[in-house]
């Protein structure tokens, strides 16, 4: 075998090599849109025993427990160390306002709303989040950007027509409105505090975890309490916090070592679609035809907006 075969059947290796571990990132990052949707169903489940607010700080707190053994070691104690009142006052911000006031609100929401409202109202983040970016990341949006913001609040009018709500879902949809907002805010405190490098970006996430998740257990059991749960209750509290929340956001980040930007967002936006399905299965919310074309507007509309950004 002369060196150019060699060298060719060494490039054909590295190339089948390279598309099988794309491959498993694909599989593995819909495996975890997979977990998350199923986390709306168990929501919807746990809330008629679990007060919402302590359901959600119960979750986090948990999930926070479960990883701090990774950020307890003496590179990262030493980083932590170092930051500045300013460091330490975004990151608090970035955990009040990511776990206490969205997960609060997300929890809260389920109370009032169908699985499915509520999620496809979540993912008009995408579209705000493009927005609020001309003013706080000096990011302009691009006619992309504009059409898919239009296309998006069609989808969300095509699933709504005619606007007829009972008083109750009013009320979650504000509630709803103010997660949204509280997750666009999130989104871009967290990319300005990763841009600083402050931390690594695991550690980002377990100290603004911690910070928020707590405050947001202690609210929910001042403000709701907390009832007698059964084995159930609690087993169910724990896959959030281990399978669904510290194992599936560790394996998403990983994954995003090998996938683009625009295949994450892609993957991530079927997520309407599962939690949709699921709903339909485990708790009964059956949707329209219009309900369905609404979603698929909706989406493609935040699509175009990642696009555009990615």
């Amino acid at each position: 075998m002369n060196k150019l075969q060699t060298n060719d059947l060494e490039q054909s290796s590295r190339v089948r090599v390279k598309l099988s571990k794309h491959r498993i990132a694909v599989l593995q990052a819909l495996f975890v849109t997979f977990l998350w949707s199923t986390s709306w169903v168990l929501i919807k489940l746990g809330l008629e025993n679990i007060p919402a607010l302590t359901f959600a700080g119960l979750r986090y707190s948990l999930a926070f427990l479960v990883m701090l053994p990774f950020a307890l070691r003496r590179p990262q104690l030493e980083k932590l160390r170092s930051l500045t009142p300013g460091s330490w006052g975004r990151l608090i911000a970035l955990g009040l306002i990511c776990y206490t006031v969205t997960q609060g609100a997300q929890f809260l929401s389920l109370v009032y709303l169908p699985t499915v409202t509520s999620s496809l109202l979540l993912s008009f983040t995408t579209v705000l989040v493009a927005l609020l970016g001309v003013r706080f990341l000096n990011e302009r949006p691009g006619w992309m950007q504009w059409a898919g913001a239009g296309l998006y609040l069609l989808g969300v009018l095509i699933y709504f027509y005619p606007v007829i709500l009972p008083s109750g879902q009013v009320l979650g949809l504000v509630i709803a409105g103010v997660g949204v907002l509280a997750n666009a805010l999130t989104s871009i405190l967290g990319r300005s505090v990763n841009r600083s490098a402050i931390l690594d970006p695991f550690m980002v996430t377990v100290v603004s975890m911690g910070i928020g998740a707590f405050a947001l257990l202690i609210t929910g059991l001042v403000t709701q309490g907390l009832r007698p749960l059964t084995p159930v209750n609690w087993l169910m509290i724990l896959w959030l916090a281990v399978v669904n929340s510290a194992f599936a956001f560790t394996l998403w980040n990983r994954t995003l070592q090998t996938l683009s930007a625009m295949e994450s967002s892609i993957i991530n936006n079927t997520m309407l679609f599962q939690i949709a399905l699921l709903a339909w299965i485990f708790l009964g919310e059956g949707l329209s035809l219009q309900a369905i074309a609404g979603m698929v507007v909706a989406v493609l509309g935040t699509l175009l907006v990642q696009f555009r950004r990615t």
